[in-house]
This record gives C-alpha cells, sequence and structure tokens, in this order.
C-alpha cells in the first residue's frame, strides 16, 4: 500500500478503529488514536507502541460536536504531525420506526457519520495534496447501497460516505491521493450493542474485524473505489442498484422488519 508515515484512524478505541490500528501498527506506521475513550485510547497506544516500536499519539475527541475536525487540526498543527492516511472509522446506529428514535441521537449520529468524516477531510486532505500522496479511507456499509427501513438514517449516512467517496476518488486521482470507500457487512463489534439488536445484521453472518480490515488495507493497495468484504456483499452491492429502487426499498423492510420488531419488544 502507499507509504504513510502516520495515519490517523477515528473510533480508534474498539471494533473495526483499533483492527485498522493494529494492522496499520504492524505495517510500521505511527498513528493518531482519535475517540472519546482516553483510558482505552492510552492502553491501546501503549500495547501498539511496544509491539511494533511506533509512536502512537492519544486524540481524546467528541466527534459529535460542531467543531470537532477543526480542534483535531489545531492540535495536530501544535504537535507538528502530518497525516499521510486518514481512516474515517468513527460512526454508530440508530434503529427502529423513525419516529420513536430521539431527535438529538439522529442528529449527533449525522455529527459523527457524515459532518465530521467530511470535515475532517476539509482539515488533512490538501496537506496530502501539498505533499504529493495520501490516502483516505472512509467507512461506509453494506447499507449504502439501497434504502435500510427502520435504520433509515443509518443507511443514508452509509450511502452519503459511499457516493462522496466516490466522487473525491475521481476528482483526486492521477494527483498522488487515493479513496477508497469501505463497506463492510456485519462485523463482530459493539456496534449492535449501540444499536439495540443483532437483529440489525439482517443477513445473520458475522465477518471478524481482522478480516474486513486486511481487505480494506488489500483494495487501498490497488487503488480500488469501494470494497464489500465477502461474496455476498460483493454480489449484492453489484446487483442491488440494477433493481427499481421502488422493489429495493420495499425488499429492504421485508428483511428489516426483525430490526423493528425488536425495537418495539416483539
Amino acid at each position: 500500500m502507499p507509504t504513510a508515515s502516520t495515519a490517523l484512524i477515528t473510533g480508534a478505541s474498539s471494533g473495526i478503529g483499533a483492527e485498522f490500528a493494529a494492522q496499520l501498527a504492524a505495517r510500521g506506521h505511527d498513528l493518531v488514536l482519535v475517540a472519546r475513550s482516553a483510558d482505552r485510547l492510552e492502553e491501546l497506544a501503549k500495547r501498539l507502541g511496544d509491539a511494533h516500536g511506533i509512536t502512537a499519539h492519544v486524540l481524546v475527541q467528541d466527534l459529535a460536536v460542531p467543531d470537532a475536525a477543526r480542534r483535531i487540526g489545531a492540535e495536530l498543527d501544535e504537535r507538528g504531525l502530518t497525516v499521510d492516511l486518514l481512516v474515517n472509522n468513527a460512526g454508530f446506529g440508530t434503529s427502529g420506526r423513525f419516529e420513536a428514535i430521539d431527535g438529538q441521537r439522529d442528529h449527533d449520529q449525522l455529527m459523527v457519520n457524515v459532518v465530521a468524516l467530511v470535515d475532517l477531510t476539509h482539515e488533512l486532505l490538501p496537506g496530502m495534496l501539498a505533499r504529493g500522496k495520501g490516502s483516505v479511507i472512509n467507512v461506509a456499509s453494506t447499507a449504502a447501497f439501497q434504502p435500510t427501513p427502520y435504520l433509515a438514517v443509518y443507511g443514508a449516512s452509509k450511502t452519503f460516505v459511499l457516493n462522496f467517496s466516490m466522487a473525491l476518488r475521481q476528482e483526486y486521482r492521477g494527483r498522488g491521493i487515493r479513496v477508497l470507500a469501505f463497506c463492510p457487512g456485519p462485523v463482530e463489534t459493539a456496534f449492535f450493542e449501540v444499536i439495540g439488536t443483532r437483529k440489525a445484521a439482517v443477513t445473520g453472518s458475522f465477518a471478524t474485524p481482522e478480516s474486513v480490515v486486511k481487505a480494506a488495507l488489500k483494495a487501498l493497495a490497488a487503488d480500488r473505489a469501494y470494497v464489500t468484504p465477502g461474496l455476498s456483499n460483493a454480489l449484492n452491492a453489484h446487483l442491488t442498484p440494477r433493481r427499481p429502487r421502488v422493489l429495493v426499498a420495499a425488499i429492504a423492510e421485508r428483511m428489516s422488519r426483525g430490526v423493528r420488531d425488536a425495537r418495539q419488544g416483539g
């Protein structure tokens, strides 16, 4: 994959983010670990530093606040750090009937999944351009490929991430910047505890963080536009856009009813 002296990973304290940190550290990258959990970040930074001889910087930041990316950029400048690989991994979901979901929670979801991702890309991509190299991995989801009833805001946010990433890739091809949309299916992480039900994994099958992150880094090295680890996920990603949109939404609603029923208690 492209040489990057330092990789910044949001949502790095657990799950896919922590796995990105581990695999990148094993490849010799220094790290900037961003999340809200200071203790978990410090533990991860020490463990990876001891294991791989890299430097892992900890940056505690809530990405739901409006100026989160600006604060991160200012902190990087103060520490004299440049970032050559940005992994916009942080994100969470809400589930259930739209009217039953707390509006502030959905607002915060969009701030983390969409606004912070765009703002942080604005903060770091110009420096990559100036240096003539850099990479961005934006974590989307297989939910990005169709409407997702009962996970409506989450699915829509990931559709934004996918289309935003692919547009940027086209803008910056030939200018030294690689942009990858990473679209995993269900992964064994705390995501489903936060969202409130494992039935949000409508396929019923789960991958490991290790396997999907490995696939993402391989796809970045190959300069792919997006990757959906797993054969069934890849097939659905390619076939779904070829079906009528209303039919896709109807099928997705039927498949997501388990999420609705779980949130209603039956």
